[in-house]
């Protein structure tokens, strides 16, 4: 097998896993085999890096999102008062 055609399997296999990574889900851990063979590609592997960073943003911005204060039930009453509003000035 070449070593484009090895590279390109690899970073398939380990795109698969990111999130599982990332996420520690006791309900589809890693090995820890599968752990070592991620973490060794992640540090020769300039795309998977990217990739990964990627990840750990959207798994930040995630955890920082639904980590939020509930929402303020006024506020959507007064969103609602106004998007009534616009649909009834645009039937008129």
């Amino acid at each position: 097998m070449s070593g484009a055609v090895r590279q390109m399997l690899t970073c398939y296999w380990s795109a698969k896993r990111i999130q599982r990574y990332l996420d520690v889900d006791p309900s589809a851990p890693l090995t820890p085999g599968e752990v070592t063979r991620l973490e060794e590609h992640l540090a020769t592997c300039e795309r998977c890096g990217e990739l990964m960073r990627q990840h750990r943003f959207l798994h930040t911005a995630l955890s920082l999102w639904s980590a939020g204060s509930p929402v303020d039930p006024a506020s959507v009453d007064r969103m609602r008062t106004v998007l009534d509003d616009l649909i009834e000035k645009k039937r008129s």
